[in-house]
């Protein structure tokens, strides 16, 4: 429960930071443009704070948290005396209507900068990209990856740590190869890689990225030891303590922490004969995994232990630091690859490469605020400036209830010289808003399947 309220708050934190930003972008410019606004709005519906500020705009924060808007003084919505019509949107030049709309998913991408940039200026611990193994016959290993390469780049963009590689492969969801640069492991000279993708068949529900090309990330051997137990967990109600470490199962010698994963998996509530080596001594405990039903239905133990792993050796670790100056760049560029990215699927879903069960709602995007608030600010930034671009690019889709679809109606009327009739903005506002529920609707189907 106490979970449940955490990924909450932290969704309505975030979202009201983005939809404020988002709000104000057009608030803003409206405001340089010289149109009169009348009302400043943070959610929908009915008002649970208001305050009228001294350039005679109602500032609200409403009940329903799912969006914003900015009321501006209109004449294709209210009567405006003609005293008043040079402060009415509507009355505006072109450039100035088309420059208030754009604000706001520009505000979005400009916040995504600013977010990074303080996320370069604070650091980011991160390990480098060195392949720890690759399965064989995977497409990894059939374009002559290794174990011990590290990533150096993918098509040209620069893998400095997991986070960058694991984005930039997931842009070529759909294409026909990738080209991968990797640095040896002896010697450490670049060479380049394609891989064949055209037998790529990569589900996020049920593997990363990087396992479904075959690689698997160097991490620091993983012990036997028990490093935590869950409250409540099957392993703390069986007796295990920290520290204890797991010889056998089943009479079986454990060699490695997988034989462990895989017997409990395997065993949900049945018992399972454990030996355990504790100050020296060897004990015998049973274990009885609780059991999780997963999205395909099936069913798993779970025991609510983890392992001790060994620290990573200095070598493999890096701290994304920069000075001032040098984080702009930084933050430029990552916004940048964010939004060719984001850009790229949404283009994908559209064509069909990309499957619409990787759609992902509120109930997606609260968990991961919950799980990146978790972490600390420096994640939760970075997952701020992740929402921040999609809701920036989303809102330019040509839907005519976003800001897209009204920049199109803009684009229109520049190359035919009048504006859209209102009967067939009128239609577009319906068309947009039945694929746009739609949308909804299957992102919160995608988020139930997921739970």
């Amino acid at each position: 429960m106490m979970g449940i309220l955490w990924n909450l708050g932290a969704f309505l934190v975030a979202l009201g930071i983005l939809i404020a930003v988002h709000e104000y972008g057009h608030f803003w410019v409206a405001r340089r443009c010289g149109v009169y606004v009348e009302r400043f709005s943070i959610g929908f519906g009915r008002a649970l704070w208001r305050k009228i500020g001294k350039d005679g705009t109602e500032y609200t924060l409403a009940m329903i948290p799912l969006g914003g808007y900015v009321k501006m003084l209109d004449g294709r919505v209210d009567d405006v005396p003609a005293e008043r019509q040079h402060l009415a949107f509507n009355h505006k030049p072109l450039w100035q209507r088309s420059a208030i709309v754009a604000a706001g998913p520009l505000a979005n991408f400009l916040f995504a900068i600013f977010a990074y940039w303080v996320v370069y200026l604070i650091g980011v611990p991160a390990v480098r990209p060195v392949v720890g193994d690759v399965a064989p016959q995977s497409i990894a290993a059939e374009a002559g990856i290794r174990s011990g390469m590290e990533l150096k780049s993918i098509s040209g963009i620069q893998t400095a740590d997991w986070e960058s590689a694991n984005m930039a492969m997931i842009s070529h969801i759909g294409d026909q190869e990738m080209v991968i640069t990797v640095a040896e492991p002896e010697g450490g000279y670049e060479i380049r890689r394609t891989l064949d993708l055209r037998s790529w068949s990569f589900d996020p529900d049920r593997e990363p990225v990087l396992t479904s090309l075959g690689i698997t990330p160097y991490s620091p051997p993983i012990t036997l030891a028990i490093a935590k137990l869950v409250e409540g967990g099957a392993a703390l109600t069986a007796g295990l303590q920290l520290n204890d470490e797991i010889v056998a199962i089943e009479q079986v010698p454990v060699t490695e922490w997988q034989q462990v994963v895989d017997a409990v998996r395997a065993h949900p509530q049945q018992p399972l004969a454990l030996m355990v080596r504790r100050d020296g001594q060897t004990l015998p405990l049973t274990l009885v995994p609780n059991s999780k039903t997963l999205g395909d239905g099936q069913v798993i133990g779970y025991a609510g232990f983890a392992p001790q792993v060994e620290p990573w050796p200095e070598s493999y670790r890096i701290n994304l630091q920069y000075g001032p100056i040098e984080a702009v760049g930084k933050a430029v560029e990552k916004t940048w690859q964010l939004v060719t990215l984001t850009f790229d699927m949404v283009t994908k879903l559209v064509t069909g490469d990309v499957a619409i069960k990787n759609l992902s709602g509120p109930i997606s995007i609260a968990k991961g605020a919950g799980m990146t608030a978790d972490y600390g600010v420096v994640y939760f930034l970075g997952f701020l400036a992740l929402i921040s671009v999609n809701l920036g690019i989303v809102n330019l889709l040509p839907l005519p209830v976003l800001d897209g679809g009204h920049l199109m109606f803009f684009a229109i009327e520049a190359v035919t010289r009048r504006p859209v009739s209102e009967r067939v903005q009128e239609i577009g506002y319906r068309v947009g808003s039945a694929i746009l529920v739609a949308l909804m609707a299957v992102a919160l189907f995608n988020d139930f399947t997921r739970l």
